[in-house]
């Protein structure tokens, strides 16, 4: 299994997927550790909040899954299309993640995302 793990500081999981510009993405065998594969450092309009196209950079790594510490619907729904599962947690720290992860184990739920706060979306020029 193939993931992205939303890290805006490449140390933590960060909250707020849509608005993330930093994936850590890892693969995920059975009977291996977790391997580090690759690193995306996006520009800001490349942040899924600001970018709206077929071809962001995160749909061509064969991605099974996206780890975040929170996500709205319009999110979920964009990562649907794609084939990329939504995994929100509330968990921060990458390796218990990665841990739990690998052992099939449940993640604490993420804290309830309510879409339009903090960031209005009626109020900064794009639909989504």
């Amino acid at each position: 299994m193939r993931i992205a793990i939303s890290s805006q500081n490449f140390r933590s999981i960060s909250a707020h997927a849509g608005k993330t510009r930093r994936f850590l993405i890892y693969d995920l065998l059975p009977d291996a550790a977790p391997t580090e594969v690759e690193r995306l450092d996006l520009p800001k309009e490349m942040s899924l909040h600001e970018y709206h196209g077929d071809d962001h950079p995160l749909y061509r790594l064969g991605l099974d899954a996206i780890v975040t510490g929170g996500a709205g619907e319009h999110f979920i729904g964009r990562m649907a299309r794609q084939g990329i599962r939504v995994i929100a947690t509330g968990e921060t720290d990458i390796p218990t993640v990665l841990a739990a992860l690998t052992a099939g184990t449940a993640l604490p739920p993420a804290a309830p995302h309510v879409d339009g706060d903090p960031h209005h979306h009626g109020q900064h020029g794009h639909r989504h």
